[in-house]
């Protein structure tokens, strides 16, 4: 399958493969696009932009926050085309869906949040934020074991989860380490991103996936999320936060038709 690389202005890392409607991929923390790799096969009547996130992989960091980061995509990507993010990466295709709206076609989130930490006073589901402080602090001592402790959280509840941390931890592996900097802002993204009030506005057509078993994006979240006519969302029962590795064929089940529908 012919690969080419994009140039841009904010020299991000995209790679461009597949012919046929156009098709953005956004990975989550502390990885790259490489974890995308075993669905190239099955995605190729797609033109698909594989996105390195800013200073992540071989792209190079973005100053600034969620806002910066949507528009130097925006700018480096083609209109029209559907935008899909696995966790971290779905925050930054629902800002750029509701930024963007007339520039995006479709959202597609993969276990993913628009308000990652859990905030208690609210009974809203998500991460402690000891363990985004925990990471935080870490990350300033070991930057590989910090990648690795998270990997193995992704993949905590998946009856595959050995294998399922080291295909993560060798396809992320094969690329430079990630930007310190970019993690902190990654990690700020995480603990102080809430876009649930905006989730309204939203009109393109939008695809939620869930593992029922994530450690990171618990199951109470999709309950808790709006419902209009354009959203379908699929709990895979037993997948947990990175279903697109772990249950790969029920995965495509489910992302290859609602693809098929919005492009035809």
């Amino acid at each position: 399958m012919s690969q080419v690389t994009s140039t841009n202005q904010a020299n991000l890392h995209i790679e461009i493969s597949g012919q046929g409607p156009d098709l953005v991929m956004l990975h989550g923390w502390g990885v790259n696009s490489a974890v995308f790799t075993p669905l190239h096969e099955s995605l190729s009547q797609y033109r698909v932009h594989y996105v390195d996130l800013p200073g992540f992989g071989h792209s190079q960091m973005v100053e600034g926050g969620l806002s910066t980061w949507v528009d130097a995509l925006v700018t480096a990507l083609p209109e029209h085309a559907i935008w899909a993010g696995w966790s971290l990466g779905g925050l930054v295709a629902t800002q750029a869906a509701l930024s963007y709206p007339k520039k995006i076609k479709g959202l597609i989130t993969i276990a993913s949040s628009p308000c990652f930490m859990a905030r208690e006073d609210e009974a809203w589901p998500g991460i402690p934020p000891q363990v985004l402080n925990q990471f935080r602090e870490q990350l300033g001592q070991n930057l590989p074991k910090t990648i690795e402790r998270f990997l193995a959280i992704q993949a905590m509840g998946s009856e595959t989860a050995k294998e399922d941390i080291k295909r993560l931890r060798d396809l992320v592996l094969a690329r430079p380490l990630p930007d310190a900097r970019a993690l902190n802002q990654g990690l700020s993204m995480l603990t102080d991103i809430d876009l649930r009030p905006q989730l309204t506005e939203l009109q393109q057509p939008w695809l939620r996936i869930w593992g029922r078993l994530d450690g990171l994006v618990p199951k109470r979240v999709q309950p808790k999320m709006p419902i209009t006519p354009q959203i379908e969302d699929v709990m895979l029962a037993k997948a947990s936060h990175a279903p697109f590795i772990s249950h790969q064929q029920e995965f495509l089940q489910v992302f290859m038709p609602w693809l098929a529908l919005q492009t035809r």
